[in-house]
């Protein structure tokens, strides 16, 4: 019994540390160009090779 009592409010405290963790990344701008990667790869660059 004196194990949850340590448990509990430290995953209580750790979700509360991950959920800021991601509206602090939303707030940022870590999620706005989400398809950018994935076209990028596409683009032939034939003017690169010479």
């Amino acid at each position: 019994m004196t194990g949850l009592s340590l448990l509990i409010p430290l995953a209580l405290c750790m979700g509360l540390l991950g959920l800021g963790a991601f509206f602090w990344a939303l707030r940022s701008g870590q999620f706005d160009d989400t398809d950018g990667a994935g076209m990028r790869i596409l683009i032939d660059d034939e003017d690169d090779q010479g």
